[in-house]
């Protein structure tokens, strides 16, 4: 099948749960996966996946993660095209926030630049009303990656 990347930035642990538990529900459909939690993008791009999957929380004021800004400004400083990458993207936050899922839709935006594909319209989870944000995340891949 396909080779997926999945690109974690987490603060809690939700979103490196929800990446965690992609892994094999991905895996099982046949796809080779790999998990990047302290991404670089040399080692992304090395891997030569067909499609991103970001799963990202948002921290502060609609920031994203510390382990993920790296990667995200990596991208967006050396500007490497993606033309036709496939991509998704999986968002957590709090709408209780002015920046809800702030991360999510500064990735999304960053790759859409880039000229990436998105595959499907990004996910956003609200932990104001699910504290289990797998529930939400795991339909969703299957729907679009299986």
């Amino acid at each position: 099948m396909a080779k997926i990347a999945v690109i974690v930035g987490s603060v809690y642990g939700a979103a490196q749960y929800v990446a965690e538990e992609a892994l094999p529900l991905l895996s099982t459909q046949g796809h080779e996966v790999t998990l990047f939690e302290e991404a670089k993008l040399d080692t992304v791009l090395a891997f030569n996946a067909d499609s991103w999957l970001i799963i990202t929380s948002t921290t502060g004021q609609g920031d994203i993660p510390d382990n993920l800004l790296p990667f995200y400004l990596d991208v967006q400083n050396r500007f490497p095209l993606l033309t036709g990458k496939q991509f998704a993207v999986i968002a957590l936050g709090d709408s209780s926030y002015d920046m809800f899922c702030g991360a999510g839709e500064a990735l999304r935006a960053l790759l859409l630049e880039i000229q990436g594909t998105e595959l499907a319209p990004m996910l956003r989870i609200d932990a104001g009303e699910t504290l289990e944000p797998e529930t939400i995340a795991l339909p969703w891949l299957q729907q679009q990656f299986c």
